[in-house]
Order: structure tokens, then sequence, then C-alpha cells
């Protein structure tokens, strides 16, 4: 028993440690960067993400474009909204907000955004990706062209249009019209990557249904160009060197953002209408650094105004709750840090009711831990009977909480209330913490204090003390 409440105590202490190093605002090497595989990939540092309130941000409405002036269908824009949001939440930017505004708009908030050009060129790209016959004259990167997708809504491999008819170009009155061999509904995925010369391309793979179709294309047109084409215009257009099936690249003059954001696009697929940019803005945090300051200063004396009445109350159970109180709240930041969850004035609050919660279950235990001193047995057996007798009282309540949570979580994603989001996300993980501190961290401490070489009479009344 002993060996196994001083490994407890080993674990309670090293994820203190660990907690405290990763949310002070210290520079951290790269050696524990890399220990956090998704630190590399969203490229960001490991602080405390806040969001569009704390922050500030920018904001973009964007408005239907169908030709004609038709107006889309409440299918086809939530299908948009849904596209945008993931296309975002790809980029890595923590609590936006998309949702629609009356019939043909819809308002996009993202806080904390750093290039407010690369943002709006992936919420209103329309995404429709072409791999285009150019023959043997490539086309230069940036070219507008007509395509047989473009005018006529089908492929063009074979040369014949959905009808069976065959092209007549004649139409279009010398602008050359391009054929289309494949759109981008081929891709089963597309990711961002470096070719062997260290530049950025996206590399993408075929769905198993169209990679014989794509191989026979590559196979017949061997040294011609296929243009990339993206809503018309030419990302690249590589010469066919070798017969493709399963895979291959999108080369271009990207940068490694404009690769990844091609990726974005081309995984989470075109939209459903096309959207121009109505307005643009930038958003000021509407909190301020003095009112962030102001409640950091309020938290902080009613942290502190709970471990003095949980002293003054407990006594010696009063301190080790303090320090229980303590260890909540670093390993709670290091989780929000990590995960990461960005910090809404609405997931604050979430966050302070949790601190609430760790508070409460420690209350519980001690007194059942004096109702048992009470009734006569000693300490030891005091802390085992209060935790195991507390416990039901405390599960219930917090899985009470945790499904409260979940039916806000559900409601805010769906209804893209992000503030609610972030509210249920905070709260549903100081509850978890919480039970962990309570029913881990306190039993250790508790363990260790009162063991049996601590049963003296003058030990007892110092625990009763109070009452």
């Amino acid at each position: 028993m002993r060996q196994n409440t001083f490994i407890r105590l080993l674990i309670t202490l090293l994820l203190l440690v660990v907690s405290a190093y990763i949310v002070l605002p210290t520079p951290k090497p790269d050696f524990v960067k890399n220990l956090v595989f998704w630190q590399e990939v969203r490229g960001r540092d490991l602080q405390i993400k806040q969001g569009l309130d704390l922050k500030g941000g920018l904001q973009v409405l964007l408005a239907s474009n169908l030709p004609g002036g038709a107006q889309p269908t409440p299918e086809q824009m939530e299908s948009a909204r849904r596209i945008i949001e993931d296309r975002v939440n790809g980029l890595g930017v923590a609590e936006p907000i998309i949702q629609q505004q009356g019939e043909d708009r819809i308002l996009v908030e993202l806080p904390g955004v750093t290039d407010r050009n690369l943002a709006i060129d992936l919420i209103k790209q329309t995404g429709q990706l072409e791999f285009v016959d150019a023959g043997f004259n490539p086309l230069p990167e940036g070219t507008l062209i007509s395509t047989t997708y473009s005018l006529y809504g089908g492929l063009l491999f074979p040369n014949t249009l959905p009808t069976g008819k065959p092209i007549d170009e004649s139409l279009h009155a010398g602008n050359q019209v391009y054929k289309t061999a494949f759109t981008g509904d081929i891709l089963e995925s597309a990711t961002p990557g470096l070719d062997s010369l260290g530049r950025n391309v996206v590399n993408f793979t075929i769905k198993p249904q169209f990679q014989e179709d794509f191989r026979r294309y590559t196979g017949e047109k061997l040294n011609q160009a296929m243009c990339i084409v993206l809503d018309q215009r030419v990302i690249s257009c590589p010469t066919i060197r070798a017969v493709l099936s399963a895979d291959g690249s999108i080369s271009g003059n990207f940068t490694r953002d404009g690769a990844n954001n091609l990726a974005l696009v081309l995984s989470y697929g075109s939209l459903p209408v096309p959207l121009t940019i109505e307005t643009t803005r930038d958003i000021g945090a509407t909190l301020g650094a003095d009112s962030i300051r102001r409640s950091l200063v309020a938290g902080a004396i009613a942290l502190i105004g709970m471990i003095v009445f949980m002293i003054t109350r407990y006594r010696l159970p009063g301190v080790l709750s303090a320090f229980t109180l303590v260890f909540f709240m670093l390993v709670s930041l290091a989780l929000f840090v990590l995960i990461p969850v960005t910090l809404t004035l609405p997931g604050i609050a979430g966050f302070l009711l949790s601190v609430a919660t760790a508070v409460d279950a420690n209350v519980l235990i001690f007194e059942r831990f004096r109702e048992e001193l009470r009734g006569g047995r000693t300490m030891r057996a005091a802390v085992e009977a209060a935790f195991q007798r507390a416990w039901p009282s405390i599960r219930d309540s917090n899985i009470s909480t945790l499904i409260t949570c979940a039916i806000l979580f559900v409601f805010g994603n769906t209804f893209g209330a992000s503030a609610v989001r972030g509210f249920a996300i905070t709260l549903s993980l100081g509850i978890i913490v919480s039970l962990f501190s309570s029913m881990f961290v306190t039993r250790t401490l508790m363990r260790i204090t009162f063991s049996e070489q601590a049963e003296t009479i003058e030990a007892r009344r110092a625990v009763l003390l109070g009452v």
C-alpha cells in the first residue's frame, strides 16, 4: 500500500511540474515542442488561445452570386456554410463563428487571423478543380481559361458531352475552349508536402473507381500538358512524363500556406454556390487588455477566498484541498494549451464553474471524513471510507453535468453558436480534471497525511476542530 501511494504521489508531482512548465509564459525549447505532434502541423506556439471577444480578428460577410440574380436554396446555403466551417477549422483558426445571415449571406468571424488575404481567399474560393487537356502547349500559371466543364457542365473524356454529342468549339467565336478530362471529384485526399527539390506541392490520391480511367488518360497523353485548373484559373500545367493511376502531385509557385489552403479546398469540396465578399472589417477585442487584467485579478481573489474558507473550515484537510485546487487549475490550463481550447468570455465562465465543482467534491469528502472519525474509525480507515461513500454523490452530480455539456456542445455545433460550444468544452474538461483531482490527488495526499502513524488524540482533535 505504501509503495502504491508513493507512486501516486510521484505521478501527481510530475503532472504538476509538467503542467506548470506548459502554462508559464516562458520560451519552450524545440525538443519540448516536438513532443506535441500537432504542434508542427498547426505551426503555433504553446500558449493559451484567445477568442474573438478577447483578442479581436477578422469579420467577413459573404453573399451568393448566382447567374441572373437567382436565389440559392436553403440546402445550398447550409452546405456552403458547413464547407466554409470545415476549411476554416482545417486552417487552424480557433473558435470561428460561421453562421447564415438571411437567405443568401454567410457571416464569418475569425479570431486572431494573421494573414487576412489568405483567409479571405480560402473562404470565398468556389473550389472547382479540373484536370484540363492542354495538348503540347502548356499554359502559364494564373491564366483564366474557358473549359468544357465550366461551359457545358460535363466532362470530355472521351471527347463527347454527357448527352453523347460531340463538342462544337466554333460556337465560341475564336475563344479557345479547353477540354476537361476530370474534375476534383476523382480525388480521395489532398495534403500539402514538398517535392524532391524542397518546393511546396499538393500531393493527391485518386479514388479507386477512377484510377483506371486516370491511368488510361495519362497513358494516352504522355509528353503532353495536363493543366490543373481551379475556378477556371490555371494553377500549374505540368507535362505528363509517366503513366499515373493512384496518386500524383500539383506543383506550382506555392508558399507553404498557399499549398495548405489548396489542400483544404480540395479536401473539403467545392462550394455549391459562388460567393462574393460584401464587407470585410477587422474587429478589436471587446474586452481589452485592461478588462482581461481585471478578470484575472477577480479570479485570483476568488481563488484565495476559497482557499481561506477551506483552511478555516477544515484545517489540515483544507490545506490539502488548496494544493489540489492549484493542481486542478494548472492541469486544466495545460490541457487548454495542448488541445488547444480557445478561451472566450463564455469559456472562462465554464472554467470558473468547474472550479466550484472541484471544491464541492472536496467538501463532500471532508465532511464524510469527519463523520467517520466521530464514529470511531482510525484515520486511515476514515480516509478510505470517506472516499468510498462520497464517490456515488460526486459521480452522479458530475455525470449529470457532463450530459448537460454534451447537449450544449451538440446545440452549439448544430446552430453555429460557438460561444455555447466553447462554454461546454471548458466546463466538461474542468469536470473531468476535477474528478481526477479529487479522487486521485486528494486521496493520495490524505493517505500520506493521515496514516496510521498519525493516529493520536491530538491529531484527531486537530482534524475535528471547528465542528
